[in-house]
């Protein structure tokens, strides 16, 4: 089949994963060293790095559910290109103007994109191919993903050891052409649009909101899955704003020969990615995926070790130590984040899929929008290494959510 510009449409499997790996390239060039920009370039300190993140948070927060409305509506292609085109901008926009101002500014652009983004994806596959292959194509997305993104690590390095501006304008560079290309090619065979007239109606996009408002009130576990991603999000924010502050500022990084200290951020980046590849594989090969007590319960062993990971990165004394619990957090969190995926997919219908997804999101954003700033206060008043460890304590509330998703249901009467 062709599309309008008379290009063959490309296969949904193959695409969904060519896709995920080019996101990874692109934000791992920008995310390799764009703290290092915050902290040394941009001059931030702790309340500030967290502000730049709630920014893009509250704009996710506010937007999410629209976004994912609009996926719902209208199109999921349109969404996801829609999606990179603004986050590419939003990049090219931090990475030109070294600003406290311009980066809010640029946080907007990309939490808009984030959210047109967050449902639609893997709405999307879901569609074109059913959820039992998509649920494997998850997971195995991850994984390409992990090896994209070590292939990127090392092109990160070398823009930033150039320019740390250019590495970030090159990654906002390369979702703009991807973003071109799915305008091109991208298949939409699954999702079937509303009618004109409903379409063009605020009528269309309320019952649609209210649908999945209703489908998560109505099911516990989507409620509890819920409640999961706020405390997620409330830990991640500290973690993620002020891991690479708490390095520069309280540890001497060993010297590399003639490298500078941008290479030991690479090499930090790409140590963790070994280890959520061979984890995500077994789990590809090992775990029932429509099992929804089983995923719950290897979610829970998950935030065990990332909690004691975390507490080993902010309690270590030496460099060796923080840079195992480093890793150990990284690679749970990338273990977490496809199970979280197809968890929640178990138990949304296509109509809505996109809009319980968005509601996910927004979830997650509003506890990194509640926890961000509190953390980051903490850091301005007493010290980063005691703002991540309270960000740490916020985690722990999320091992009582799993213990009430794992109790079996009530015998029938």
């Amino acid at each position: 089949m062709l599309t309008r510009a008379g290009l063959p449409r490309a296969d949904a499997y193959k695409l969904y994963i060519f896709m995920s790996a080019v996101q990874a390239v692109a934000l791992t060039t920008v995310f390799t060293i764009n703290m290092v920009y915050q902290v040394q370039q941009v001059s931030l300190n702790a309340l500030q790095l967290v502000l730049v993140g709630t920014t893009l948070e509250l704009t996710a927060f506010l937007m999410e559910i629209p976004t994912g409305v609009v996926a719902d509506v209208y199109s999921r292609r349109l969404s996801i290109v829609v999606g990179f085109c603004l986050l590419g901008i939003g990049f090219i926009v931090e990475g030109s103007l070294p600003l406290f101002e311009a980066l809010l500014v640029a946080q907007v652009i990309m939490g808009l994109g984030y959210t047109f983004l967050s449902g639609a994806t893997s709405a999307w596959i879901v569609d074109e191919i059913g959820y039992e292959r998509a649920s494997g194509a998850f997971l195995r997305s991850s994984q390409v993903a992990q090896v994209a993104s070590f292939l990127a690590i090392g092109l990160s390095v070398a823009l930033a050891s150039y320019s740390l501006q250019l590495a970030i304008i090159t990654g906002g560079l390369i979702l703009l052409v991807l973003a071109g290309l799915l305008a091109l090619i991208m298949p939409e065979q699954g999702f079937k649009r509303q009618a004109n007239g409903e379409r063009e109606t605020w009528q269309t996009f309320r019952a649609t909101l209210r649908g999945g408002m209703r489908l998560v009130r109505a099911r516990q576990i989507l409620m509890l899955i819920i409640i999961a991603m706020v405390i997620h999000g409330a830990f991640s924010e500290g973690f993620d704003r002020l891991s690479t502050a708490h390095i520069l500022q309280n540890f001497e990084l060993p010297p590399l020969g003639q490298f500078n200290e941008i290479v030991w951020f690479g090499i930090i980046s790409a140590v963790s990615m070994p280890l959520t590849l061979g984890a995500t594989e077994y789990i590809h090969r090992r775990l029932d995926l429509s099992n929804g007590r089983l995923v719950a319960l290897t979610l829970t062993v998950v935030y065990l070790v990332m909690i004691g990971s975390v507490l080993l990165f902010v309690l270590g004394e030496s460099f060796a130590l923080i840079l195992v619990g480093f890793w150990l957090t990284q690679a749970t969190r990338g273990i977490r984040n496809p199970l979280m995926e197809a968890w929640i997919n178990l138990y949304v219908e296509s109509d809505v899929r996109a809009t319980v997804l968005s509601i996910g999101g927004q979830a997650d954003a509003f506890g990194q929008i509640a926890g961000g700033p509190v953390v980051g206060a903490i850091g301005l008043w007493r010290s980063v290494r005691v703002a991540i460890a309270c960000s740490t304590l916020m985690l722990l509330p999320i091992l009582l959510v799993f213990r009430r998703t794992l109790k079996p249901p009530p015998s029938p009467e």
